[in-house]
């Protein structure tokens, strides 16, 4: 099978998993980056105050996503985009958990990706002082990119697993996890109760 993968980046208005406020992402086939999306959100009713913190970390605030479509508005998007793609991610379950949280908070059922983190595999194939997504982007040639912004983001870990990919000759997501010895993890689901009934069907599910 081809290197064929998304890499996401979450956005978050405050300390909050929930409060997602922008998305951006990067699409590869065969080892090369082929698309890129990114968009701001309006965070879920309850998880919308805008942190100074954070505003400081990715400079939003609450009056950039007024107009943005609002999470539940947004998924179609995000899952027509991903398909059934393995999702990739730079410390991957803080993303995978704002995914989780966000569609928590709006009743939203979310879809159990699989998923790999590049963070994890950095650590076990490249030697760094540091393995924050900048220093490892810089390590597989991606450099000067504005961090933080979520579509330049997700297009260095893009970048990040392309370049270990190509480290240990691996020609796709999962014989890269082999070789760098870390799981292809999937979003988790609840069981449901014995009494809950028929589950919604859940949007983009990988197959």
């Amino acid at each position: 099978m081809p290197l064929d993968f998304t890499a996401i980046d979450f956005e978050t208005a405050n300390s909050s998993n929930a409060s997602a406020c922008a998305v951006g992402l990067a699409r590869v086939r065969d080892g090369r980056v082929v698309a890129t999306a990114g968009w701001l959100i309006q965070p879920p009713p309850g998880h919308d105050r805008f942190f100074e913190l954070n505003t400081r970390i990715h400079g939003l605030r609450a009056e950039d996503v007024e107009g943005a479509k609002t999470w539940s508005e947004q998924l179609d998007d995000l899952a027509g985009f991903a398909g059934a793609d393995v999702l990739v991610a730079h410390n991957a379950g803080f993303d995978m958990m704002v995914l989780r949280r966000a569609c928590e908070a709006t009743g939203d059922p979310y879809p159990p990706y699989q998923y790999v983190c590049s963070l994890q595999v950095a650590r076990k194939l490249y030697d760094l002082e540091s393995y924050r997504l900048p220093s490892v982007a810089a390590a597989a040639g991606f450099i000067d990119f504005p961090h933080h912004d979520p579509t330049a983001d997700a297009l260095a870990c893009a970048h990040i697993m392309i370049h270990a990919a190509e480290l240990v000759g691996a020609k796709d997501i999962a014989a890269l996890a082999d070789a760098a010895s870390v799981r292809v993890s999937r979003v988790h689901i609840p069981q449901p109760a014995a009494n809950a009934g028929t589950l919604l069907p859940l949007v983009g599910a990988v197959g």
